[in-house]
């Protein structure tokens, strides 16, 4: 297996090594952003799930841990115009990081192809130098190839991960909104 790895890294050029790395990272940064929000969007979902529970039983104010607390607080008079301002703001926090992994997600195939191309152009080359046949063509071929699956492989999760995040997104603003009307319907 090792063998394999040294002799793949020898093989290949360096524009796809460069992508392999590129990919890399984008693995580790897309990672780290899909636990990180998920964890918070988690526990902020978890907030305001209790809050409005205790709403909907006959709290007459939003749990102080509440996003909308801190709205409320400012204002003296909880109107539509406040609680749309909150709903705007949450739905600006909620959705942090996937644009991320939006853009992750469309260019990752892309830049493996791009890989691809660069070590599939460079096995043409060899080919011209020397006098091999097919099996020069499907070895070369067959290495270049890694740089798209890396880049699938990625984009597969980023598209999965940015797909959760904007359901429980979807999730966390429909309560803020539910509590925005257990509010405005306590008022009338």
């Amino acid at each position: 297996m090792i063998n394999e790895i040294i002799d793949f890294y020898i093989k290949s050029h360096p524009v796809t090594l460069g992508v392999l790395a590129i990919l890399a990272l984008y693995f580790i940064v897309l990672n780290w952003v899909f636990f990180y929000r998920y964890f918070s969007l988690s526990s902020w979902l978890e907030t305001e799930s209790r809050s409005l529970e205790s709403l909907l039983m006959g709290a007459t104010a939003v749990d102080p841990q509440s996003f909308l607390s801190n709205f409320l607080k400012t204002s003296t008079n909880a109107s539509k115009d406040i609680l749309a301002l909150a709903a705007s703001a949450a739905t600006k926090d909620a959705t942090k990081g996937l644009s991320v992994l939006s853009v992750f997600a469309s260019t990752t195939p892309f830049i493996g192809l791009f890989g691809t191309v660069v070590s599939i152009l460079d096995t043409f080359t060899h080919i011209g130098q020397s006098s091999g046949g097919m099996s020069v063509i499907a070895s070369g071929v067959s290495d270049a190839l890694v740089a798209t699956a890396a880049g699938i492989f990625v984009a597969i999760f980023a598209y999965t991960y940015h797909q959760i995040l904007k359901r429980k997104s979807f999730e966390l603003i429909s309560f803020i909104e539910m509590q925005s009307d257990a509010i405005i319907a306590r008022k009338v």
